[in-house]
């Protein structure tokens, strides 16, 4: 089996493309296998940062010390009552979107006073950074379209991950 197969069946992301579509919230109860937690001095300013801002939604809290904040599957944060030390830099933390969601969220977040990134990688993603109140570095990260005429697409090729000619992935 190659190292790199194709799992989007155990995954909320969809393949990329122009027909991806976005999963639902996930309102769910299941074990995390990851999450962030973030403390915020401001509880109230941060789940409406997130929520207004990012997309998340409030699964469950207990008021005024911890709010369960959820997206897809496997997308949860926690934010928690707490001192922020501004000097210490900030975390960082990647979600994955689709394309069509990119412009969505940096709109979101010029809408909330926010000064998002907008830009392309090497890799074949578009992505959206801001810092949050609670002085983390958030992306959302959508895959693009392979196409290996790309300098993106050469680059994935190099290293074994992408399409042959004969549509499989290699």
């Amino acid at each position: 089996m190659d190292e790199n197969f194709p799992a989007f069946d155990i995954s909320p992301v969809p393949p990329p493309g122009p027909e991806a579509v976005a999963p639902p919230l996930y309102r769910g109860l299941y074990g995390m296998p990851m999450f962030v937690t973030l403390p915020t001095a401001d509880l109230t300013a941060s789940v409406d940062f997130w929520t207004r801002g990012l997309g998340f939604f409030e699964l469950f809290g207990i008021p005024g010390q911890m709010v369960h904040l959820r997206r897809w599957a496997f997308q949860d944060v926690l934010l928690v009552s707490g001192e922020v030390i501004a000097t210490t830099p900030p975390a960082s933390v990647s979600f994955a979107c689709v394309l069509d969601e990119i412009d969505t969220v940096g709109s979101s977040l010029r809408a909330l006073g926010a000064a998002p990134e907008v830009r392309d990688t090497p890799w074949n993603t578009r992505d959206v950074e801001v810092v949050t109140p609670e002085n983390a570095r958030v992306l959302f990260t959508a895959a693009k379209v392979f196409d290996p005429a790309t300098p993106e697409g050469r680059n994935l090729r190099s290293v074994g991950i992408g399409r042959d000619d004969n549509g499989s992935h290699g």
